[in-house]
């Protein structure tokens, strides 16, 4: 794993990332052990610097509006997931500000919990159509939701989208008993961009740092199931696709940067269950991208369900009222089977 975790600190290097190692260098995850490897890595910086840092490319745009996010509807509370200021961040405005959007389910006792992240191209968020439709959702099946709203480019670039989904695990896990959630029952819902955030996470993660003077940051940010949806998993030039995840890095990113993104290539056998979405026919997130994840999966020895359709353009969400699509419908029965099937949801 040494070297996917350098390839994942060489693109986190530039002005604003160098600063965010010096104040925050126990904050960033990687491959399991992204605590330790980060301080490893830092040694190794000048490798980037003589191959002609490169990685700047994804740096953030200093200065550069933040992009507005409008809250989704029906939610319970809003959660700042940092109270005293999130690491890297340029501004006081909301969209420098990320946070959980609550959807607490109905009944006594103790629930699964699902924390969606809307997608966007990591430059705006789908919040309502893949963010809270997906929430309320879940409470009618008896699961608390969370709505994510991370930070988005171009003024925030890998890894801050990284940091606020995995602080965002670690919150529902260090909250468990006053949200009433089951701390080994946290699930990830991702569309599109927010399906490349989640796949990383499923695959980054760490245990926690016990000694840590923020009880947050004291647990795992591991996510005990993801939801994959029409999510890019590979950046392999065998797969052909119409952009580099600007959003994300930058302009011009290099290939070292993007294989540190490249969720096919950070699986391994911790990576937690997954249930992967996709269409054929869908011309932004080619298909290949599901079956390669699958691919990945299945090598690392990792459970995981497939489920591909012949038509269905990008951003089906979950496939309803689609008049031109109705066979995408059936997509919610499919999860209900998977997730009651491993005991994520009760039946009936």
């Amino acid at each position: 794993m040494q070297d996917v975790r350098f390839q994942i600190r060489l693109a986190g290097v530039g002005p604003v990332d160098d600063k965010f190692e010096k104040e925050e260098g126990k904050e960033v995850y990687s491959g399991g052990t992204m605590r330790q490897f980060f301080l490893l890595a830092g040694g190794l910086v000048g490798a980037l610097v003589f191959a002609g840092c490169a990685a700047h490319s994804a740096t953030a745009a200093v200065g550069a509006a933040a992009a507005e996010t409008k809250p989704p509807k029906g939610f319970a509370k809003a959660v700042t997931l940092w109270p005293t200021g999130a690491p890297q961040a340029q501004g006081r405005d909301e969209a420098d500000v990320p946070k959980l959007y609550v959807y607490p389910a109905a009944g006594a006792g103790k629930h699964t919990s699902v924390i969606v992240m809307p997608g966007g191209g990591y430059t705006r968020l789908m919040i309502e159509k893949e963010g809270a439709a997906e929430a309320r959702w879940l409470n009618t099946h008896g699961i608390t939701a969370f709505v994510l709203e991370y930070r988005l480019g171009p003024r925030y670039r890998f890894p801050v989208p990284m940091l606020d989904g995995a602080r965002a695990v670690r919150y529902v896990r260090s909250h468990a008993k006053e949200l009433d959630v089951e701390p080994n029952k946290i699930g990830l819902w991702g569309f599109s961009a927010g399906g490349h955030l989640a796949g990383y996470l499923a695959a980054v993660h760490d245990a926690g740092e016990a000694k840590s003077a923020d009880p947050v940051e004291r647990v795992s940010d591991r996510p005990d199931f993801t939801i994959l949806s029409y999510g890019r998993f590979s950046l392999d030039d065998s797969i052909p696709r119409t952009s580099n995840m600007e959003g994300l890095l930058g302009k011009h990113p290099t290939r070292v940067m993007l294989d540190a993104v490249s969720v096919v290539k950070l699986v391994n056998k911790d990576t937690p269950p997954c249930f992967i979405y996709s269409t054929t026919a869908d011309q932004t997130v080619n298909s290949l991208n599901a079956t390669a994840m699958y691919d990945a999966l299945k090598r690392a020895g990792v459970s995981v369900e497939l489920h591909i359709f012949e038509r269905g353009l990008h951003g089906t969400a979950m496939g309803q009222n689609l008049k031109n699509f109705p066979e995408l419908a059936i997509y919610p029965t499919l999860l209900e089977n998977w997730m009651q099937m491993h005991g994520w949801m009760t039946a009936g």
